[in-house]
């Protein structure tokens, strides 16, 4: 049975509005994705009704909160198959946790002349950290190279791995090339030399099923708002044995198990990594996104977004002067490209006057635009409230661009 795209789009009120008097056609779900009617009622209902500090309180509401925010553990534990609700806490958002297991496993197990492995199409959020960490502790930063096609090298990884490797840093999918990576092979060549790996899917939890336990992944990161969720909120799951041996990487309420001035023991796991007021709302709505998504079927939903994969392909490479970058065979919903000499941001621009949102520059990604030699791209990022008519929308609207600026 397919998927009921009528009902889908009117159960994100954002989408029913129009933009400069045209229709809002949303392609920029690769940023944020929307938030649909349960999820927004459910963060509504929290503030006016529910609002109370969890875990430190006796009184009712603190301890209704308390108990849906540990519902809500329970709810991502079962998402990603997670062996137990003390593997998954609740940071920022990927970025937070990656930065968490940058920080907790460097402090412990980096030193001068150790190695970190990332891959050159990384976001952002997946480069910097293990660079500070590199310099706070004389390591070194190696990367996986890809090729033209977007797809990652990983024969170089039996001369990238060494015996001072002490981690892999790897996206499960990119945000700009919209490639899956080939991660359970890298994680398999990992575990023969015993090397953990972390893998940030902030672009992959959105389009289909993640297993940490069959992937065997020793971390797994992703955020809340590319999720259909409140931003502000995200997960960071651990293997419970490697969780236990890290030292938190942040000191506070709730993460503490006793306090003197003359030293401090920790909490268990999972509240030793949670120091403070965690946004607790963000979690529960969280929790209401992955229950909505599964109403409406993950399976469902990735092979709608299939076809759409498919249908967008064929369109763009109908467009004269298009130069797609990212073209590996498994991919996500993500494309980026470019037209003839137009600069992105002009095609954006103009785009945007049409109702439609797009995203231009290095989408977090300036080692990937430097791999072809670009600035930038414009980039179509798609979701399963999308539908065809959106796709030809875009390609009539970059035609239209063309004509306005060649």
């Amino acid at each position: 049975m397919g998927l009921n795209i009528h009902q889908i789009r009117n159960d994100f009120p954002i989408l029913r509005q129009q933009v400069y008097k045209k229709p809002l056609v949303y392609l920029d779900n690769g940023a944020t994705t929307h938030k649909p009617k349960v999820v927004i009622d459910t963060i509504k209902d929290l503030q006016e009704l529910h609002n109370s500090s969890i875990h430190r309180g006796i009184h009712y509401l603190s301890e209704q909160m308390t108990i849906r925010y540990e519902e809500a553990r329970e709810t991502v534990r079962d998402f990603i198959n997670a062996a137990s609700t003390s593997e998954i806490i609740f940071t920022s958002g990927a970025t937070g946790s990656i930065n968490a297991v940058a920080f907790s496993f460097g402090e412990k197990y980096v030193g001068e002349g150790d190695e970190i492995l990332i891959s050159e199409m990384e976001h952002h959020s997946n480069i910097v950290p293990w660079q500070m960490l590199c310099e706070r502790k004389g390591a070194i930063l190696k990367v996986i190279p890809f090729n033209n096609r977007g797809e990652l090298m990983i024969e170089t990884l039996d001369t990238l791995l060494t015996r001072r490797t002490r981690i892999i840093a790897l996206t499960h999918a990119s945000n700009s090339l919209g490639t899956i990576t080939p991660v359970k092979e890298v994680i398999r060549r990992a575990h023969e030399r015993d090397i953990p790996v972390l893998l940030d899917g902030a672009q992959m939890v959105q389009h289909g099923e993640v297993d940490v336990r069959e992937l065997d992944c020793d971390f797994y990161v992703f955020s809340s708002h590319k999720i259909f969720g409140p931003t502000g909120s995200g997960v960071l799951y651990g293997k419970e044995a490697i969780l236990e041996e890290l030292p938190p990487y942040q000191g506070g309420g709730d993460m503490v198990e006793e306090v003197t001035f003359d030293g401090t023991t920790y909490n268990t796991l999972p509240f030793k990594f949670e120091a403070g007021t965690t946004n607790f709302m963000g979690a529960i709505g969280l929790a209401s996104a992955i229950d909505y998504i599964r109403s409406v079927g993950i399976a469902e939903i990735k092979q709608y977004e299939e076809e759409l994969i498919g249908y967008t392909l064929h369109k763009l490479k109908g467009i004269d002067g298009m130069t797609l970058f990212g073209t590996a065979k498994d991919r996500i919903s993500v494309f980026s490209f470019l037209l003839d000499n137009i600069h992105p941001y002009d095609a954006g621009m103009i785009l945007d006057k049409m109702g439609i949102a797009v995203r231009t520059g290095t989408h977090c990604t300036q080692p990937v635009m430097d791999h072809f030699g670009i600035s930038g791209t414009i980039r179509a990022s798609l979701v399963f409230y999308n539908t065809k008519e959106e796709v030809d929308m875009l390609i009539e609207g970059l035609e239209r661009t063309k004509q306005m600026l060649t």
